[in-house]
């Protein structure tokens, strides 16, 4: 989903968002850190493999997914993270690791971890690796179709 697709999403849906541009940054911590947000309040969508279906678990840029905790939230037999090559045809027009967390629009489950839950705000790549999009996370619950759980490990 190019940006301008998210955008009009949201703009369909009535969400009120900030574009934070950037320096070009691919990891999660060089993002927050070139957008000047803190690390804790950008979110990355880590993509998984859930009984070899493809899924995306949502948490905070600075944490790392817990496979054991994620199977258990997920109800799965089998979680593994997913590779580039397995999941880049599904995102087209989108950078390479910048999926924005909407799965529902690609039709994969969502999880994301209960931490950034409790945040009113929630930021996350815009389909690039130079822009962020800002917004409420009520939105952003709204919006997607996720299911809360705790399966992050703290750095």
């Amino acid at each position: 989903m190019p940006v301008k697709t998210l955008k009009k999403f949201l703009d369909d849906n009535d969400v009120r968002y900030v574009t934070i541009r950037h320096s070009v940054a691919y990891t999660a911590q060089e993002i927050a850190e070139s957008a000047k947000v803190p690390g804790n309040e950008v979110a990355k969508t880590v993509m998984v493999k859930l009984d070899g279906r493809m899924a995306m678990a949502v948490l905070r840029a600075p944490d790392k997914v817990d496979l054991g905790l994620l199977r258990g939230a997920a109800g799965a037999k089998q979680v593994e993270l997913a590779t580039e090559a397995e999941f880049q045809g599904q995102f087209p027009s989108v950078d390479p690791g910048a999926m924005p967390p909407f799965g529902n629009l690609y039709d994969m489950p969502v999880y994301v971890e209960e931490s950034l839950s409790r945040d009113d705000r929630i930021a996350f790549n815009a389909g690039s690796h130079s822009e962020l999009i800002q917004l409420a996370y009520e939105d952003f619950a709204r919006l997607v179709e996720h299911k809360v759980a705790n399966f992050s490990l703290e750095e």
